[in-house]
């Protein structure tokens, strides 16, 4: 008795342990958005010699900072909350859809031309952007594909790699039986892709299109290399602009606006975060 005794202790002191890094490994991730909060309802002069210190007093503006930031300058922040959601959501789409697509012809098309794909699809998740960031800026300048509307297409060419390594591996842990049978029943291959493959693709592409969308949402280079800047404002780049004359900065705006981009993605994460999961580890069954 004393002999197991002794192994439960050991064991709940293990589990205490690791409570208490994963605990202590939180917080230090959880900081940086409480400092961001708590420095958004904070006068500006207060941010940079008090900025851990809590909006109270004299410190504190209440929705001053919010205000001021989304009416600062001649450009509206909700326009760039418009195409910032233009973007995301068509780039999102295309993503899921020509990569599902394609990721289905590569696993059941078993060709040298599918497996070159394959490892190409594989290869451009390695390449750093800043490897393409200047030929590729030119090139969307010539292609006009320097607008909101335009600009997905360039997100396709950069979001296929991950998405296609996800779907062909879930793909390949589907039973070819149920195309087979679809196939006798007279359906042609996109009857057979949008009403039999593709409901069954539901994990992975819930999981790839939370991916995505975070990535595109929070995105800064990609549209600031891209778009006309004095036609078209993504959230981050308003955010970067958002400064006075003299190169003077006002940081409580900026950490408004900041909290004002990151909530809907937060929300938006919190509550799709079980399908992550469930979508990696079906794409893993097979690759």
């Amino acid at each position: 008795m004393s002999k197991k005794l002794q192994t439960k202790t050991d064991t709940n002191r293990k589990k205490m342990t690791v409570t208490v890094c994963l605990a202590v490994v939180s917080v230090i991730y959880v900081m940086p958005l409480l400092m961001v909060l708590m420095n958004s309802f904070k006068n500006n002069r207060y941010i940079k010699t008090e900025a851990f210190a809590l909006p109270t007093g004299e410190m504190f503006v209440g929705a001053a900072n919010y205000i001021k930031g989304m009416t600062f300058g001649n450009y509206p922040f909700m326009k760039s909350v418009a195409f910032s959601l233009i973007i995301t959501i068509v780039s999102t789409f295309l993503i899921l859809l020509c990569t599902s697509m394609a990721a289905w012809y590569v696993a059941r098309v078993n060709s040298l031309f599918c497996k070159i794909c394959y490892y190409l699809f594989v290869f451009s998740m390695v390449v750093p952007f800043q490897m393409v960031m200047y030929t590729l800026s030119k090139t969307a300048d010539s292609l006009d594909l320097n607008t909101p509307f335009t600009i997905p297409i360039i997100y396709l060419g950069f979001g296929a790699g991950l998405a296609s390594f996800m779907f062909v591996g879930f793909v390949k842990s589907l039973p070819l039986e149920i195309e087979e049978a679809a196939a006798i029943d007279g359906c042609g291959p996109l009857r057979t892709f949008f009403l039999v493959v593709l409901p069954m693709l539901k994990p992975t592409m819930i999981s790839v299109g939370i991916l995505e969308i975070m990535w595109i949402w929070n995105d800064y280079l990609l549209p600031y290399l891209v778009l006309d800047r004095k036609k078209y404002m993504t959230i981050p780049i308003h955010i970067q602009y958002l400064q006075g004359s003299y190169g003077s900065v006002d940081l409580g705006a900026i950490m408004a606006l900041i909290v004002v981009s990151i909530i809907p993605i937060i929300v938006f994460y919190m509550s799709c975060q079980k399908y992550i999961i469930k979508g990696v580890a079906a794409g893993a069954v097979k690759g």
